[in-house]
């Protein structure tokens, strides 16, 4: 019989509660080491040690399992995670598409889901771009643009300092420096003092980008693009994001066309995480 986690924890967990094991998790690294990132529900919050470690049985190159203990807050976009089980060092090397990530999930955000997403903006990207990344976290949308498009640079500017750090470690990890540069600071001071335009500007910080509208419209060239990403209504999804973006380019006395929406992840039953691409004249 197939060595699953619930089979490991038939009898373990009383039958009346392994309805509540969440089937799904996140699991960041590689075969070399792992940390797996879990979601407990209250009702087997006092099982949460036996779950860990059988994920850890069942899945041989975990060395960590850290569990969610709140959602995501402040300025870094972070969670508190407990360490339920393994060691205590939860920092990794995580692999995609031929690229490497050296992160800590304790200290950075990093969405494994989302990769998709970033091969997705990936196809869109032109040779001899000049890109501009907002919010950029540990570096994924900037190291993986560099990676496949040599011709292609790229500013990546970010606010968490320990983010920051590995984003500076994962250009030089993946031989970008040339046309990958890492900033650290605040995109309202950062960004204007930079004194350039760009072809297209990312801004994926789904949870209050709009507020970065007004910074975000100006550098982006006319006819260039802009990546906005939003949280939506499952019944509407884009109306509202249109809508900042248009009125945040009227301020400037410019248009914004739109050229592409996508739901890019769900955050819960009714809301998702989206994006839309609009051109600025």
């Amino acid at each position: 019989m197939r060595n699953t986690i619930k089979k490991q924890l038939e009898g373990v967990i009383p039958e009346d509660r392994l309805q509540y094991l969440h089937s799904s998790f996140d699991i960041l690294g590689s075969k070399s080491g792992s940390v797996a990132i879990i979601e407990v529900p209250e009702e087997l919050t006092e099982y949460r040690l036996q779950i860990a470690q059988a994920i850890q049985t069942v899945h041989k190159n975990v060395k960590s399992v850290l569990g969610k203990t709140s959602e995501r807050f402040g300025e870094y976009r972070l969670r508190e995670l407990e360490l339920l089980s393994g060691d205590p060092d939860t920092e990794i090397i995580h692999k995609e598409s031929g690229c490497r990530f050296k992160i800590d999930p304790r200290v950075t955000y990093f969405s494994t889901r989302e990769s998709t997403e970033r091969e997705r903006i990936n196809s869109k990207i032109t040779e001899h771009e000049n890109i501009l990344v907002m919010f950029s976290g540990a570096g994924p949308f900037p190291v993986c643009i560099a990676k496949k498009h040599p011709t292609v640079t790229v500013t990546a500017v970010e606010l968490n300092p320990d983010a920051h750090r590995y984003a500076v470690e994962n250009v030089n990890l993946n031989k970008v420096t040339e046309r990958v540069t890492p900033l650290l600071g605040d995109v309202r001071e950062v960004c204007p003092a930079m004194g350039q335009v760009f072809d297209r500007v990312l801004m994926p910080l789904p949870k209050g980008a709009f507020e970065f509208l007004d910074v975000a419209i100006p550098l982006v060239k006319p006819g260039g693009v802009l990546h906005f990403y939003h949280w939506a209504p499952e019944e509407d999804k884009y109306s509202e994001a249109q809508r900042l973006v248009k009125e945040a380019a009227e301020q400037y006395g410019r248009e914004a066309s739109f050229t592409d929406g996508v739901k890019v992840s769900l955050y819960s039953p009714r809301v998702c995480k989206v994006r839309i691409d609009a051109v600025i004249q």
